[in-house]
């Protein structure tokens, strides 16, 4: 093996030939065997940035090493973060070396984003503990799963590069169990069902996502027939009540995709309420009591609530499961509405 760079402050270049326990392994499975890479998402991170040559080609990480490959690695600099620490105290259920489980509140964006430099649960996360992995000069410092801005509920954050790894690896196998809850407008046509389909950008609104159309204009639903563009999404729901132009629902996650429960019900006409972004204004007046109407129009976020959410410890590999009901804002309002 041979490293070649001009100082500790500068990108390090990696050569070397396959050691015999690499022979045989994908290649970011292979990468994450070397001290200097030491994990899987460290290496699928430098691959999906053509970082790593084989051959003296960009290499992808399904790649099946050979033991006659010239494998180039190429280790950026470190860049120093220029995160600031956000003086909010956070409303920890559970908290050791490797994982921190928080209660997110709405109005809290998960990590920096325009209009949102320095006051979001990553800024918060930094002002409470100084052991997330900052290495690659990340901004999403120990985030391995969103939760929107408006969204409140369980999210865990990983404390080190050990647990992010594990942790992403059972959010891609979903193995995580994720229940959410919601108020939509409108009735539910089935009091059980699965909704499936490809999520891609709206072609149009790009602040929003929609499901990828066929010829016919119909969601595609085979995930053996993957479009050009868009992820596979699938999300389970049960009706828990319905009641006055409102159901009551309840969303297993099999699949996180952005915006997934939001595009989901809207496109299955029952949006979320307070989900202006996807049509939930527009449904008000099917309302019959203008009391309720009054209050869909003055909610201060839209009502969609991460309930549940389990794993396996990434050291200790025990089963974890977290609760946390709706904010108690919310909860009277649900019930005021006879849905709780």
């Amino acid at each position: 093996m041979e490293n070649k760079s001009n100082s500790e402050n500068s990108a390090q270049t990696i050569q070397l030939t396959p050691l015999p326990e690499m022979v045989g392994l994908r290649l970011d499975k292979a990468l994450a065997l070397l001290p200097e890479i030491d994990n899987r998402s460290r290496a699928s991170h430098l691959i999906e940035n053509s970082l790593v040559k084989v051959n003296g080609k960009i290499a992808k990480a399904s790649h099946p090493v050979k033991a006659t490959d010239t494998i180039e690695v190429t280790l950026p600099a470190p860049v120093p973060t220029e995160l600031q620490a956000y003086d909010l105290k956070l409303d920890v259920l559970f908290e050791d070396s490797d994982v921190i489980v928080i209660n997110k509140p709405a109005g809290l964006v998960v990590h920096p984003a325009a209009g949102h430099a320095h006051d979001t649960l990553v800024n918060a996360l930094i002002s409470h503990t100084d052991d997330l992995s900052m290495k690659f000069g990340e901004e999403r410092p120990g985030i391995v799963h969103r939760l929107d801005k408006e969204t409140s509920g369980i999210i865990v954050v990983a404390k080190n590069d050990k647990a992010h790894e594990s942790l992403t690896s059972q959010f891609k196998e979903r193995s995580t169990h994720r229940i959410y809850y919601a108020v939509c407008i409108g009735t539910a046509r089935n009091l059980t069902g699965t909704i499936k389909s490809y999520l891609a950008r709206h072609p149009v609104d790009r602040k929003r996502y929609a499901s990828v159309l066929g010829y016919d204009q119909k969601p595609l639903m085979n995930p053996d027939e993957a479009p050009e563009i868009g992820k596979w999404a699938v999300t389970h729901y049960e009706v828990l009540a319905r009641k006055s132009g409102l159901s009551y629902m309840k969303m297993k996650l099999e699949t996180g995709r952005t915006h997934q429960i939001r595009v989901h019900l809207s496109e299955s006409g029952i949006p979320i309420a307070g989900d202006t972004l996807y049509g939930a204004d527009r449904k008000i007046k099917s309302i019959e009591q203008r009391s309720i109407q009054e209050d869909l129009r003055t909610l201060p976020r839209f009502l969609l609530h991460a309930a549940e959410l389990g794993f396996t410890h990434p050291r200790t590999q025990e089963r974890m499961f977290f609760k946390k009901d709706w904010p108690e804002d919310i909860s009277a309002l649900i019930k005021k509405w006879g849905l709780l």
